[in-house]
């Protein structure tokens, strides 16, 4: 994928359709669990921010979407981001398995949270 990309927009157009889709979804989710939020590239990949500080960041790989950072939540909610842990700070969710935006919203909401916390 050529790079640098200047909006999130380009970002996501760089991906098969079917994967935009699903880009597009994660971006709407994490938008909308971040009231008041905007968003821009940050390392090279989609950024959702608030107050201008980063809060969520999501990529497209070629078998996953992941999610970064993780954030602190309750013992109910590390126990259902167990399965999608793939390092300390990121959350890998594969590509042709239906992806659990509930759980990406609220990922997104919790980062906002603990963002406003700071």
């Amino acid at each position: 994928m050529a790079q640098p990309f200047e909006s999130v927009d380009d970002y996501i157009v760089q991906f098969p359709a079917d994967v935009q889709d699903v880009l597009q979804e994660v971006r709407r989710r994490c938008r909308a669990a971040v009231p008041g939020s905007g968003e821009t590239i940050s390392y090279g990949i989609p950024t959702v921010t608030l107050d201008g500080k980063h809060v969520v960041y999501f990529a497209g790989w070629a078998h996953h979407i992941s999610v970064y950072p993780v954030p602190a939540g309750d013992d109910a909610f590390q126990a259902e981001i167990a399965p999608f842990r793939a390092a300390k700070g990121t959350l890998k969710f594969p590509l042709g398995k239906p992806l659990p935006y509930d759980l990406i919203e609220r990922t997104a909401a919790f980062l906002a949270a603990e963002r406003r916390a700071r």
